[in-house]
């Protein structure tokens, strides 16, 4: 939403080679270590060249090991802390004055908006000194290019889209987005997140990022699918929820996903699903939520039995194909969907993977010049690629550094508040949750198999805040939110700040994580505040 809201286009603006080359790289809020390990593959290539690592997070992890320096900020200070290093920059004179001038607009707002946020002041929400503050606003405004790379850490607050806003305005006062070795990075957490968004998973957008509310895209889409479509954007997830709970939704139908144990305030979403009259939930294993559904249509190909494209976080558009036979009369979700369609009295055919990758080559520019021919050839190819010999984008928005500039980036004053729930002497600590690198999610796939790692959830502690409460390193606990209480082993961990602990949700079978997050939402984006929620820990 933030990208979009900016540039027009939700994706990333760099290509993984772009951390080879780049002289200083900002991780905000990602463990990618262990989160994104591919991604993160390449960011210490950067390093090996040269580049310098900074990671902010409120948590010691295996990628704060790796950095240069580590700002160990308070959890959901995030913008305090950015809008300070506007402020140095600006202050010091060491923004890009020929870039502002030239590709965006709204410098002279955005300033003032940030004048009073000096470094003495962002201190206090973030526990960052103002001298590191200052230093760290210095080292990335001098370097000739840097890259910036977040994920949930920065997205799963209240103010998620506010966020992402203050990052690309600091990348826009230093002229660091449309140019080799610089730009904003927003790292997948899954393999075709990227795709998903492409194809036009998004309630207001059609295939290739296309606004629903423009005459001109509905007409050409509805010439090619001989169906109306509404002018309307649809509901995001947290507006279907809404919706549910207003009985102005009855029905839903889920494929691959598992909101009863990965959606915040758990116990909540079991009450909403229950009042639905229809549940279909289509899926490789039988989930949680799968469980609770009037229908279970088994997608029983899995990605070792596909056939088709993913698009990963440099926007490359990747082939897979099956390396093996799926078993019986399994079929994938493409056959599933069109034979659902069918038996609703629509004459979809069942066609493959390329024949819908065709179809989306002509309904958008961005994929308009791949073939899969050429995928083969060039091993993936990076959208936009607007015509056949084109060769792919490395770089996004490299527009903007063109002599005029027709559509110039607009900076976007953003101003900090607190997490939803702070602590409070009922609710004395802060949860806030992530990811380990041997597990996924919910745990659906990754927990099917017997393997030695798999030794169930734990709640990382500061020993100063459980000694004081009599909590001996490897004991079972009971944590408490405003909404549900778990029970977990305590681990004494000097990885979280006094005042906060960490969990995961790789366990709900164990620990039942969500029952504890708050289901506050960021109305710009939809996003729950996982990172965030008031606890308290009492002895069984």
């Amino acid at each position: 939403m933030g990208l979009t809201t900016v540039f027009g286009s939700g994706a990333g603006t760099s290509s993984y080679d772009d951390f080879h080359h780049t002289a200083f790289i900002l991780l905000v809020g990602s463990n990618a270590a262990e989160a994104h390990p591919i991604i993160f593959h390449h960011i210490m290539k950067g390093v090996h060249n040269g580049a310098e690592l900074v990671v902010v997070d409120p948590r010691k992890t295996l990628t704060t090991k790796r950095a240069h320096e580590h700002l160990q900020i308070a959890v959901g200070s995030d913008i305090a802390l950015l809008n300070a290093m506007a402020h140095v920059i600006i202050r010091d004179g060491l923004y890009r004055t020929d870039f502002i001038d030239r590709a965006t607009e709204g410098f002279a707002a955005f300033a003032e908006s940030v004048k009073a946020w000096t470094p003495e002041r962002a201190s206090v929400p973030t526990g960052i000194s103002a001298e590191r503050i200052e230093s760290l606003a210095r080292r990335y405004a001098k370097a000739p290019t840097a890259m910036i790379g977040w994920t949930l850490g920065i997205t799963e607050h209240h103010n998620a889209v506010d966020n992402v806003l203050a990052l690309i305005n600091l990348s826009l006062l230093c002229g660091n987005v449309g140019r080799p070795g610089a730009g904003l990075n927003p790292l997948r957490g899954q393999n075709n997140v990227q795709g998903g968004g492409d194809m036009g998973a998004l309630p207001g957008r059609l295939p290739g990022f296309q606004d629903v509310l423009d005459p001109e895209v509905r007409s050409k889409f509805e010439a090619a699918w001989g169906v109306p479509i509404s002018a309307e954007p649809g509901w995001d997830q947290t507006q279907m929820f809404e919706a549910i709970e207003n009985d102005k939704l009855r029905g839903l139908y889920i494929i691959g996903e598992n909101p009863i144990q990965s959606e915040a305030n758990a116990e909540h979403m079991r009450h909403l699903f229950n009042k639905l009259d229809a549940l279909v939930v289509q899926d490789i294993f039988l989930t949680a939520t799968g469980e609770m559904a009037d229908v279970v249509l088994p997608a029983n190909v899995s990605f070792a039995e596909s056939d088709g494209t993913y698009t990963n976080s440099e926007r490359r558009v990747q082939r897979v194909r099956a390396a093996r036979k799926a078993p019986g009369q399994a079929q994938d979700d493409l056959w599933v969907v069109a034979s659902l369609a069918q038996a609703m009295g629509h004459p979809w055919p069942v066609q493959g993977a390329e024949a819908v990758f065709d179809e989306m080559r002509k309904l958008t520019t961005n994929y308009r010049g791949m073939t899969y021919e050429r995928l083969e050839q060039a091993q993936g190819m990076q959208w936009p690629v607007p015509y056949e010999g084109h060769p792919g984008s490395k770089v996004l928005h490299d527009r903007l550094w063109e002599a005029t500039v027709e559509k110039k980036a607009p900076f976007i004053p953003v101003d900090w508040s607190p997490p939803s729930e702070m602590p409070t002497p009922e609710f004395p600590l802060l949860l806030t949750t992530g990811r380990r690198l041997a597990f996924f999610n919910t745990g659906v796939q990754s927990n099917v198999y017997d393997h030695p790692h798999k030794i169930g959830e734990w709640m990382e502690m500061h020993r100063d805040d459980a000694k004081p409460l009599g909590i001996r390193d490897g004991e079972t606990v009971a944590v408490v939110s405003r909404r549900g209480r778990v029970e977990v082993p305590v681990h004494y961990s000097d990885a979280v700040m006094p005042g906060t602990v960490f969990m995961t949700l790789h366990f709900p079978e164990h620990v039942m994580t969500n029952n504890l997050t708050i289901d506050a939402t960021d109305p710009k984006s939809g996003t729950a505040e996982f990172k965030a929620a008031a606890v308290r820990i009492e002895r069984l």
